[in-house]
């Protein structure tokens, strides 16, 4: 019985060994094999989005150029990286910032004080990317759609009105950019957030992201906007009819690669430009050290001329996700509203002479 036990034991000793060759140990798995995504993951990353121009169809960047972009902007000298002020002190008084405002100034900017984009460059495979798009192989977005750059500015519209303090608005025909609720930008609507889409981008801060996972759902709790993302796993997707902020999502497994097919967007989405026809593709598997690896597919031919991809790596952390309390604080889309009346008011006054 004994001799049984110690031939058991060293099989199991050669099977533990030859998983771990393979890597397959290093990979948390459920009881069912397939690879556990359940924790906490930072997608905050230096990596851009878009490749920057001069860089052309160069895809990587070198592990020196890679510390050299994480040194640059801890020391506030990534200009051509970051547009933000590299002052990380508390600002002395309320909107003396640029950062979020375009240069212009007023209330509700931040300075680097509040913003956590990450630390450093996303490395996959031991190769770091010079922007989170891959295809087009220039690494960037494809050209949009006039549907496309309307929808886009539509989404945006109250965000890039310039405040000269009077309701200049009026000067033109059509709606204005304060009517009421629906014509403030989503994010500002506590909707949708800056960078939570889908597909999920990194942002200049609530770049966490913790994962629940079943056998037959995944959970997705995304930090900006306190969104939850449910796929349904070996599931269908329901009627067109039935059209969400953050479309309706389904999943399947291509060996240890989690796939997941969203469709069913709404008119404006939280991918800005995006629209009702968006489809997206997305690929999550582990890697050996523990991140994530997160992949997608845009494809929406009435906002861009060609489907574009992208690539990065979500860092496996101990943070737990915070809670974004947008709508619960919310008060200023009623003073925006209320402001932009008094402004109204003004405008018509002084329009007619002062009656």
């Amino acid at each position: 019985m004994i001799r049984k036990l110690l031939v058991l034991a060293s099989c199991l000793a050669l099977l533990s060994s030859a998983a771990a060759a393979d890597g397959e140990s290093a990979i948390k798995r459920t009881l069912s094999g397939k690879p556990d995504f359940s924790g906490h993951y930072d997608s905050g990353t230096l990596t851009p989005l878009n490749r920057p121009e001069d860089l052309g169809e160069k895809q990587f960047m070198t592990a020196e150029e890679a510390e050299k972009m994480k040194t640059d902007v801890a020391e506030g000298n990534a200009e051509a990286l970051l547009a933000s002020d590299p002052n990380r002190e508390a600002p002395p008084v309320g909107g003396d910032s640029e950062v979020l405002t375009g240069g212009g100034g007023g209330t509700g900017g931040y300075n680097r004080f509040w913003l956590d984009f990450g630390s450093d460059a996303s490395e996959v495979d031991g190769k770091f990317r010079t922007s989170i798009i891959y295809d087009p192989p220039n690494g960037r977005q494809p050209e949009m759609t006039p549907e496309g750059t309307q929808k886009r500015a539509d989404n945006f519209t109250s965000f890039t009105y310039v405040n000269d303090g009077t309701a200049s608005w009026l000067e033109n025909d059509g709606p204005g950019p304060f009517d009421g609720p629906e014509s403030l930008a989503l994010a500002e609507r506590c909707i949708v957030g800056f960078s939570a889409g889908p597909p999920m981008l990194p942002g200049v801060y609530n770049n966490y992201k913790r994962i629940v996972q079943t056998e037959d759902h995944l959970m997705i709790l995304m930090e900006m906007v306190h969104d939850a993302r449910i796929i349904r796993l070996n599931s269908e997707h329901g009627p067109k009819s039935d059209r969400m902020w953050l479309g309706d999502s389904i999943g399947w497994w291509e060996g240890d690669t989690l796939v997941v097919d969203t469709i069913n967007f709404r008119e404006l989405t939280g991918l800005y430009g995006g629209d009702e026809n968006l489809h997206l593709i997305e690929r999550f598997s582990l890697m050996d050290n523990g991140n994530l690896l997160y992949n997608f597919t845009v494809d929406d031919p009435t906002a861009w001329t060609a489907p574009w991809s992208g690539e990065y790596a979500w860092k496996a952390s101990d943070e737990k996700v915070f809670e974004y309390a947008c709508h619960e604080g919310n008060y200023a889309m009623g003073n925006i509203l209320r402001g932009a009346r008094m402004l109204e008011k003004e405008f018509m006054q002084q329009a007619g002479g002062g009656n």
